[in-house]
């Protein structure tokens, strides 16, 4: 092949490579109201994906929850879209408490959601303090447990137990003083978590990723039981329900 011949073929290849790395156009997002969040339970989902027969729900519920995640002051859009679909694959219910580094109409959280936002239960709550009342008047065996690098349990050596609430601090400045002190004594708290990492190049893991590994290392530990009960709802509870978060 001579020069001209080589040029052309290059330059047509670079142009195929500018054309292949565009971005892909944004995702479509379904406006989620408060009705279709309030009563979307898993027989309800069954029937929307073809799942086989659906089986009648039971009443708003005295089921005892297995797991909740509470995000403290969550600062990046994405990372609270993607935990928020982690909490629906596990049917774990998601406290937002502000301020908050968004609002909850951006676009990103949308996106990284996708199209899960039916099948997740989010409260969102105004200060920690709100929040704590709120905790207290849950019924049943609970605890807060708060997951940080100065944590003085390993995650994945740690006991969890149903009713647990695993507390993550903000992307930029982590926990508050006053939710660890919580988390770490009676009768609210059970204590402080850690996922070990190497840190000499990384500060931190991504949040998303960290509730990721904690969540799902704590259902394990619960043989994913909360998984084996598709009769049951996962989001029938109507009291959860003060926000609709895309209003």
């Amino acid at each position: 092949m001579d020069a001209t011949g080589l040029r052309a073929l290059t330059s047509s290849s670079l142009h195929l490579l500018r054309l292949s790395s565009k971005a892909p156009p944004p995702l479509p997002f379904r406006r989620v109201s408060s009705l279709s969040l309030r009563y979307v339970t898993s027989s309800q989902r069954c029937r929307a994906h073809g799942c086989g027969a659906a089986v009648a729900p039971p009443s708003v519920s005295s089921k005892k929850e297995f797991l909740q995640v509470v995000l403290m002051s969550p600062q990046i859009p994405g990372n609270t879209g993607s935990i928020a679909r982690t909490c629906a694959a596990s049917a774990v219910k998601l406290h937002l408490i502000e301020p908050l580094g968004f609002q909850v109409d951006d676009v990103k959280l949308k996106r990284a959601g996708l199209d899960y936002w039916p099948y997740v239960v989010v409260k969102v709550h105004s200060s920690w303090p709100e929040f704590r009342e709120y905790f207290k008047k849950q019924e049943g065996e609970k605890r807060l447990l708060a997951f940080t690098k100065r944590g003085t349990n390993i995650h994945s050596e740690f006991t969890y137990r149903k009713g647990d609430w695993l507390v993550f601090g903000s992307e930029t400045s982590g926990l508050p003083a006053e939710a660890l002190d919580d988390c770490t004594s009676e009768p609210l708290g059970g204590g402080t978590v850690r996922i070990p990492m190497i840190e000499t190049y990384v500060r931190c893991l991504n949040l998303s990723v960290s509730v990721g590994i904690a969540l799902y290392e704590a259902c394990r530990q619960l043989n994913y039981e909360q998984f084996h009960n598709p009769s049951e709802p996962c989001l029938a509870e109507t009291l959860f329900l003060t926000e609709d978060m895309f209003a």
